[in-house]
């Protein structure tokens, strides 16, 4: 059984290229995978390997600067979900691109998942899922409001067109697991919204503790790996993932004229050219291949 944990921490970070080789040298050592990003505002990722591996690189992260009071959510795969590890430093550990959004200054309320049914049912507040498009399109919850971005540096153009729709309304946010509601909220703090909360630990500590047949959450959720969706209790869903556009695919989409295993789904079918397609079929048959000889192509793996 493999252990995922999924884990975002603001904290500041003085030198984040300098954590970047001890991190990674220890994730190859524990044959931990996944990706874990670095920038000046802290770290954010999802890794998976046996427990005591996900222990190890836990307490390494637990012990930078800023880190002791990590967080993290867990849930287990049969197989590994990653194909290799990937530790990278960026500007932002998750895009907005707004400089002057900063979590470590104040966010929203946090609401515990037992107390979000209560607060989303009531009649002056306003539900926003701050996710991608392609996200919020396999599950979110009942009376949302989709801004319909196609990703998170979006969210703030969206809200300057929209923002006269919610005056007077008290805002709750959420997301996947928490990362984007921490500056999402700031952000509309800095825009003078009076009262703001959001779902703590997201989507996934919701679809975690709260039961199914008290549950507001329709549908699936999306995460980023080779599960490509969880249901209640975590439970893999029945999506899979598109290889050119990552987007995920039903079975009803599997089933469409314009699907082709590996190199294009009805949704992205008028994307790629003629030579990308030529690409991702070569990538097909060599996946295809290695299947058959008992391996795992490194393409076939969402990493």
């Amino acid at each position: 059984m493999i252990t995922v944990a999924a884990l975002y921490h603001f904290t500041r970070f003085t030198d984040p290229a300098a954590l970047h080789p001890p991190l990674a040298e220890l994730c190859a050592a524990q044959g931990v995978r996944g990706t874990l990003l670095l920038a000046d505002e802290g770290i954010n990722g999802t890794i998976a390997g046996s427990r005591e591996g996900v222990d190890a690189v836990l307490g390494h992260i637990r012990a930078l600067p800023g880190c002791a009071g990590l967080e993290w959510k867990e849930s287990v795969a049969q197989e590994m979900p990653f194909g290799r590890m990937k530790v990278r430093v960026k500007r932002e550990i998750v895009t907005m691109g707004q400089p002057q959004v900063d979590p470590l200054a104040g966010t929203g309320h946090y609401v515990d998942p037992a107390d979000w049914n209560a607060l989303i049912a009531a009649p002056d507040v306003a539900v926003i899922d701050t996710r991608n498009d392609y996200e919020v399109a396999i599950g979110s919850f009942k009376g949302a409001i989709d801004p319909d971005t196609a990703r998170f540096r979006d969210f703030p153009a969206w809200w300057e067109a929209n923002r006269d729709r919610f005056e007077g309304k008290r805002i709750a946010m959420f997301c996947t697991g928490g990362i984007r509601c921490e500056k999402a909220t700031n952000y509309l703090i800095g825009q003078g919204v009076a009262e703001v909360h959001h779902l703590k630990g997201g989507i996934l500590k919701y679809l975690e503790e709260v039961p199914e047949d008290t549950s507001l959450w329709h549908g699936e959720c999306f995460v980023f790996d080779q599960r490509v969706s969880v249901g209640h209790g975590l439970v893999p869903g029945d999506y899979q993932s598109c290889h050119a556009c990552r987007r995920p695919v039903s079975q009803a989409d599997r089933r469409h004229p314009d699907y082709e295993e590996g190199v294009q789904c009805p949704a992205c079918k008028d994307e790629y050219s003629q030579a990308d397609r030529t690409r991702f079929r070569e990538r097909q048959r060599q996946v295809a291949r290695a299947a058959e000889l008992g391996g795992r192509h490194l393409g076939q793996v969402l990493s």
